[in-house]
């Protein structure tokens, strides 16, 4: 069996999902329940044998420690982290804790197990560790996309928290021997998404007839990944991944904000027009950019391509029309997801912006 960590947020809940759709190999599932994990996410699975929910953090290691060696994973993948850069800016103490303290924990926990096992059971355990782009800093209009040989400029608490962890990923690696694998991908996108992300924001805004926020000038550019294919690339590296090597997982498809948001609306507007007649993109409202806002991440995805054969089987347009109509349908989630404490997390975050 696996130990996913993390296993009922946004990737976490996609990747166990498509695991088990797949594969009858077990998963342990470690997830703190914070604001963003939803065991709503994982409703198919309730009475699945093959999927054993434990919450719990992975910062505590009188927890993940015994439950190592209780179950006996051939791999850990860790999914667990705070990943909201605004947040990160209200309150960076949580990134701290988690991204950083924690991974330090589960590492030493980890250690402890591997270093328990013989024979094969070591040699094919993995840790396979899930970061961002983000680390990388920010790129200019023409620079090239970040690769893995890229020095790490982070730039808000949350990617230097991010930075931090996988640091401590590859010194685990290099001091104690450590069979680890680090990815680090571009924005993930598709169902289960908490609606404070720039998509599913806009489409819960757009369709309660609320303002669509817009930072700055809308020209960030970021490149968009649909979450569908970051499961499958992390299942190839955990197969097929050198140990200790970092890979990076993008999708190809660099967008401005702006035109991400003017997609989104088109496509509402064709699958849930307005009841007045009007375009959803009336609703765009520009407000005051976030402090210390990276301009552009690209990713070249060229190594997990040459090394491993993958590559995004989504284009944009397809995963983006897929996840708007998952969202139409899934209206119960939604109404479940923005409870009284998300909505004050919007007021507190794009209520001050003029």
């Amino acid at each position: 069996m696996i130990l996913v960590t993390g296993g009922a947020g946004f990737i976490g809940s996609n990747f166990v999902l498509d695991w088990l759709a797949q594969c009858d190999e077990p998963v342990i599932n470690l997830d703190a329940l914070t604001y963003a994990g939803n065991l709503e996410n994982l409703a198919s699975l309730r009475g699945d044998s093959r999927h054993i929910f434990i919450q719990g953090s992975i910062g505590d290691f009188d927890l993940v420690s015994p439950l190592l060696v209780e179950h006996k994973p051939r791999a850990v993948i860790n999914f667990a982290a705070e990943s909201h850069v605004d947040r990160s800016i209200h309150g960076p103490e949580d990134f701290i804790q988690t991204n950083i303290v924690g991974t330090f924990h589960l590492l030493e926990a980890v250690r402890a197990y591997w270093g328990s096992l013989e024979g094969e059971g070591k040699a094919n355990f993995r840790l396979l560790h899930v970061s961002t782009d983000e680390v990388y800093g920010s790129l200019g209009k023409d620079d090239p996309a970040f690769a893995e040989t890229n020095r790490y400029e982070p730039n808000s608490p949350y990617s230097a928290s991010k930075a931090a962890s996988d640091h401590l990923v590859r010194a685990y690696h290099h001091t104690y021997g450590l069979p680890v694998l680090t990815t680090n991908c571009s924005n993930n996108y598709g169902p289960y998404h908490f609606p404070e992300k720039l998509i599913p924001l806009v489409i819960l805004n757009a369709l309660a007839g609320k303002p669509l926020p817009i930072y700055g000038d809308g020209q960030q550019i970021r490149d968009w990944l649909y979450v569908k294919d970051h499961c499958s690339a992390i299942r190839r590296v955990l197969e097929a991944g050198r140990l200790g090597e970092t890979y990076n997982v993008g999708g190809w498809n660099e967008k401005p904000n702006l035109d991400v948001v003017h997609t989104l609306c088109a496509i509402l507007d064709d699958l849930r027009p307005r009841a007045d007649g009007k375009p959803y993109r009336d609703q765009i409202t520009y407000v005051t950019d976030r402090p210390g806002h990276d301009r552009r991440y690209a990713i070249d995805a060229g190594k997990i391509e040459g090394e491993l054969g993958w590559k995004p089987a989504e284009t944009f347009e397809t995963g983006i029309r897929k996840t708007v109509r998952w969202y139409l349908d899934n209206q119960d989630w939604v109404g479940n997801v923005t409870s009284g404490a998300y909505r004050q997390w919007l007021d507190t975050n794009y209520g001050a912006r003029p």
